[in-house]
């Protein structure tokens, strides 16, 4: 156990503790930026489409606006898909708005669909820090969401996110009533974001977020939940355990590997006991699934092997999901510590550029 905060600043030494302590902030002025940054250039095409080029710590904004989209009543018309690619589909048009979203500025699958994108429509925005991707949009004629700089993309969720929602707020993508829905979720997102970055940033028992650390060290987690609601938070927990923690993490989602993976829980018997499950469940989730979170816990119970179960007491859908992604971002800083490791270097990724830039 880390005995005090001296202990962790001596391995943090970029101080990702402070950015995580501060994620409410960045949510305010993400908030601001957004509501107050270059919006789409006028178009005549009611905005229905969008798709958001990006990558990694980058993208995963996106992926959480297309699920929440998806839940929410009012956006059932909307059409949003994320590009992790050089290239872009074939079906895209001028009838498409188009959000590259490029923390550096300098992701180089990013710069080449963007590339190719506005060869198709000029319904096109940039969200960035900086970097070629700012030279290359201004250039252009494009609109720029300028980011403040100097974070990793993975801790700059805040304003990947946020500032996207905002745009769509503001270019009429849903109607007022919807909107004000969304504005209201927002507000209980800053709420809960405010309140548990007193209790994550305290070593002690109390701390959900350090006690559930403890039990990962040493463990690979494998993270489950439904294919929806929960599944963007499941891919942000697996993320940020493998960047910040340097930890194997795996995952899937319900009802899918009840079908097929959880077939596979017999062999090698003799590391089945290194493993630990995080069962992220949501209280709308199909009755069904929820019968099926119980059953898997029973029969990973029965494996010997420890289950972790958590579930958002929040009241709307927006402020669920970010409450269990602060969760898990708190988790992953916690376990970097505990094994050892500062959490904002990523070496092996940047020894692969180094590789690919040879």
């Amino acid at each position: 156990m880390l005995q005090d905060n001296e202990d962790f600043k001596s391995i943090d030494k970029s101080n990702m503790f402070e950015i995580l302590q501060n994620f409410c902030n960045q949510i305010k002025e993400a908030i601001s930026i957004g509501t107050s940054s270059p919006i789409f250039n006028i178009s005549k095409i009611k905005p229905q489409k969008f798709i958001i080029l990006g990558m990694g710590g980058s993208a995963i904004g996106g992926d959480l606006l297309r699920s929440y989209f998806r839940e929410i009543d009012g956006a059932s018309h909307l059409e949003i898909i994320i590009n992790r690619n050089y290239t872009i589909p074939e079906y895209i048009d001028n009838s498409w708005f188009v959000i590259a979203s490029s923390y550096s500025g300098g992701t180089e699958e990013t710069i080449s669909a963007y590339n190719l994108v506005k060869e198709k429509t000029k319904n096109i925005l940039a969200i960035t820090s900086g970097g070629e991707l700012a030279r290359i949009a201004e250039n252009d004629g494009f609109p720029i969401i300028r980011i403040p700089a100097g974070l990793m993309p993975r801790c700059a969720l805040g304003y990947s996110f946020f500032t996207m929602l905002m745009q769509l707020i503001r270019l009429g993508a849903v109607d007022e009533t919807t909107a004000n829905i969304i504005k209201a979720q927002v507000d209980e997102t800053l709420s809960i974001t405010e309140a548990k970055a007193k209790d994550y940033s305290q070593i002690k028992p109390q701390n959900l977020a350090y006690s559930i650390a403890e039990k990962l060290k040493g463990k690979i987690p494998v993270v489950y939940s439904a294919d929806t609601k929960m599944d963007v938070v499941n891919l942000r927990w697996r993320g940020q355990l493998q960047e910040n923690a340097k930890n194997l993490a795996f995952g899937a989602y319900l009802p899918e590997m009840n079908h097929n993976e959880i077939n596979s829980w017999s062999f090698p018997q003799n590391l089945i006991q290194n493993f630990i499950f995080i069962l992220l469940q949501d209280k709308e989730d199909h009755p069904q699934i929820r019968r099926r979170f119980e059953a898997i816990a029973e029969i990973f119970s029965q494996l010997n092997c420890e289950v972790i179960s958590l579930e958002s007491s929040a009241n709307s859908l927006l402020a669920r999901m970010f409450d269990m992604i602060y969760l898990g971002d708190w988790v992953s800083y916690w376990l970097a510590l505990l094994n050892g490791v500062d959490p904002t270097p990523i070496p092996l990724i940047s020894k692969l550029k180094s590789i690919l830039s040879r």
